[in-house]
């Protein structure tokens, strides 16, 4: 898959297009991906993805925007894992943001991407103030010689949509196993392992440290998780996800993980950590060796769990 930052000064051939933040890469997104790149195979068309960095709501609202359930990076591998062949990855800033319904249609859509067939959700808005919608795609693609197509929304259980803020609602209730259900798959965070305090050596219990790009998380506490990017190998253990109150409050969330049956140097690797179960919130221990016994029985509760899943 190619990844265009921007939009390329010129494209060869014609492009069905789909629009859209992709944050997760959940079932409804994926649905979507999969029509895309049936319609551009049957049409002769090259399929392509327009998203945005940062996304919309961080620029307009960073401090109240939601937690991301996937970095840029993680969605782009999940988008190219749906066979996409192309991804616009469109800088979100006021210039951007200013640009008119009907402009963002003839300078990026005609103009720059070479739209010939355009499938987005059907509530998908666009434009500055978001007053562009699939009526007004509709019209411009009449006149302009593009088609457009509305995918509806996937449902889970007759009255769930799929959605992204659903998924984070989800999570942030600790409710892991419907969270995944939308997702397609387990929550995870791939990070690349950082040097610590080494507090957790010192407890006992050895931990490879992740920071979260971005500082925010759509979840917070501890749970049972299995850790993958150690060569073939999956492995179990049990996470912390959250600020430390115990041993140095810390403003920015650290995902510390503790893997069972392994012994070595991780520093430096890219883990994906999938979240299976939570087991308990967050909590400040007045005495390290408080911390210490609970952190024994999180370990052994974790296990207790993956006894039961097998």
């Amino acid at each position: 898959m190619f990844v265009h930052r921007g939009f390329p000064s010129d494209i060869s051939g014609q492009v069905a297009l789909t629009i859209g933040n992709f944050d997760g890469v959940h079932l409804g997104h994926r649905a979507l991906l999969a029509r895309l790149v049936a319609a551009a195979k049957a049409r002769g068309q090259s399929s392509a993805v327009l998203t945005f960095e940062p996304h919309p709501r961080e620029f307009f609202a960073k401090d109240a925007s939601p937690a991301r359930i996937s970095t840029l990076r993680e969605k782009l591998e999940r988008i190219a894992a749906e066979g996409v062949e192309r991804v616009f990855v469109c800088r979100f800033d006021r210039r951007f943001a200013a640009i008119s319904a009907e402009d963002f249609i003839d300078r990026v859509l005609v103009e720059r991407l070479k739209t010939a067939h355009l499938i987005v959700g059907d509530d998908f808005c666009f434009g500055a103030s978001r007053r562009g919608n699939f009526a007004l795609l509709q019209k411009a693609g009449d006149m302009k010689g593009f088609q457009v197509e509305a995918m509806p929304g996937v449902m889970m259980g007759g009255d769930r949509r799929v959605s992204s803020s659903a998924i984070r609602s989800l999570l942030g209730e600790g409710r892991l196993d419907c969270a995944a259900r939308l997702l397609g798959r387990p929550f995870s965070i791939d990070g690349r392992v950082v040097h610590g305090m080494k507090r957790g050596r010192d407890l006992g219990f050895a931990t490879t440290n992740i920071r979260l790009r971005g500082g925010k998380s759509p979840l917070f506490g501890v749970f049972a998780v299995e850790v993958g990017g150690v060569g073939d190998r999956v492995f179990r253990g049990v996470a912390n996800l959250g600020f430390r109150p115990s041993v140095d409050s810390d403003p920015r969330p650290l995902l510390e993980t503790h893997v069972f049956d392994f012994s070595g140097d991780l520093y430096g690797c890219r883990l994906k950590v999938c979240f299976l179960c939570k087991i308990r919130d967050e909590i400040r221990f007045a005495e390290l060796e408080n911390l210490k016994a609970r952190i024994a029985e999180d370990v052994a509760s974790a296990k207790r769990f993956f006894k039961h899943s097998i």
